[in-house]
């Protein structure tokens, strides 16, 4: 079943949306989650000096703590979309992600401010799954991949705006200010689907949530090899990705000396990335899913080893090692271009009666065990960028050899 790109009525008299407007709302809800990552990245020296001062590292795990919430809240997402339906969990999820931000920005404490954050993470849950399978009852195969990379590709323009967001906002009201905007942009998220979408899961194609049927669909789910596969790829694919995000500010203030510049430069790598999701999106159709994510993890496997040889052997410095650093780091955000809608599309491909439950379970395990790679690389860091090239340099050979595995 495809959704008509031509305004036309629903049940309920709201609008059906065209492809355009429901390609931007999902990247909306998407953008959720990257907003709340992107921007607190400026913030992290202030957190430090205020929270943390004796260990300006552990300021990192306020996004550690946003996604292992998140990790969390997908595995009750799911099932409660395929039993109540897609939109009443978005809605549920956005007010509760408002609730986590208003806590945060109250927070006293570091292990306050970990634990709103890890909230406000449970409530984000609610719009990245049942915003999936909301794109899984309109599209599958490589449809859904093309929609998702467009998605992607819209989605791309907040990481690319809101380190500068953080920044603006730190300078005028202090860092604390920075949750206000979570709270603006959850409730915008909230009334854009709740005017405009219709709900997608009719109540005959609804599962009781029972935990009988639960424990029948987890099953299911988890006796796909595909799902299982793939699941392990994106696991690797979000880890390295995550990593990289947990120190890149550290990188570029701390060993390159350019903390007040870090927002531009990030707003280039980011809008140098999105074109990744369009060409993706163009060529999806002709090349495959499985072919186009293969190819991109042995690319960045190569060029991240390369790089770690040249920084372990000091050959490069001052602006030619800053330079190397960022083509490298644009890259690895570019390679997700090219993998995360394809292999969403891949682990969905038989799940279309399941898509809520799948979801949940896909994104669950990957979130939660990215998390667990992505910790201890963010933490590492010894004022260099090595630690963050070797974790990908590994993930990306891992992700590899299970692509080739998938055939």
């Amino acid at each position: 079943m495809t959704q008509s790109s031509e305004a036309a009525s629903q049940p309920g008299g709201i609008a059906r949306l065209s492809l355009p407007e429901f390609t931007a709302m999902l990247a909306m809800l998407f953008a959720t989650i990257a907003f709340s990552i992107d921007a607190m990245l400026p913030a992290f020296p202030a957190i430090a000096a205020e929270l943390t001062p004796d260990a300006p590292n552990r300021a990192q795990l306020i996004l550690s703590a946003f996604i292992l919430g998140m990790g969390v809240g997908t595995l009750f997402a799911g099932p409660l979309s395929d039993a109540w339906g897609r939109k009443p969990v978005i809605g549920g999820g956005l007010l509760l992600y408002v609730v986590g931000a208003a806590l945060a920005r109250m927070a006293p404490s570091l292990e306050l401010l970990l634990l709103a954050r890890a909230l406000q993470g449970l409530g984000a849950a609610g719009p990245r799954i049942a915003g999936v399978a909301l794109s899984r009852d309109l599209y599958e195969g490589r449809e859904m991949a093309r929609v998702m990379s467009f998605v992607m590709m819209v989605f791309m323009v907040v990481p690319a705006l809101a380190p500068m967001i953080g920044t603006f906002v730190i300078a005028f009201a202090g860092w604390r200010a920075i949750f206000l905007a979570f709270m603006v942009f959850g409730l915008a998220a909230l009334a854009w689907v709740w005017v405009r979408q219709a709900e997608t899961l009719q109540p005959p194609a609804r599962r009781a949530l029972s935990g009988g049927l639960i424990m029948s669909g987890l099953r299911e789910v988890l006796a796909n090899r595909e799902v299982r596969l793939y699941t392990a790829v994106m696991t690797l694919g979000f880890g390295q990705m995550m990593g990289l995000l947990s120190s890149i500010q550290q990188i570029f203030a701390e060993t390159y000396d350019r903390a007040a510049q870090f927002p531009y430069w990030f707003a280039l790598i980011a809008c140098f990335s999105a074109t990744a999701s369009f060409v993706n999106g163009k060529l999806v159709m002709r090349v495959g899913m499985r072919r186009l994510a293969a190819v991109a993890y042995l690319v960045q496997m190569i060029l991240s080893l390369a790089m770690c040889g040249l920084f372990a052997l000091d050959i490069l410095h001052g602006w030619p090692s800053f330079l190397a650093f960022f083509f490298w780091a644009t890259s690895v955000f570019f390679i997700a271009g090219f993998t995360f809608g394809n292999l969403n599309a891949l682990a969905m491909q038989q799940m279309g009666h399941l898509a809520g439950m799948a979801t949940s379970v896909i994104s669950a395990i990957s979130t939660v065990l990215a998390v667990v790679i992505a910790a201890p690389v963010g933490l590492a860091f010894n004022g260099t960028a090595l630690p963050a090239m070797v974790a990908v340099a590994v993930c990306s050979a891992l992700a590899y050899l299970l692509m080739r595995k998938a055939g």
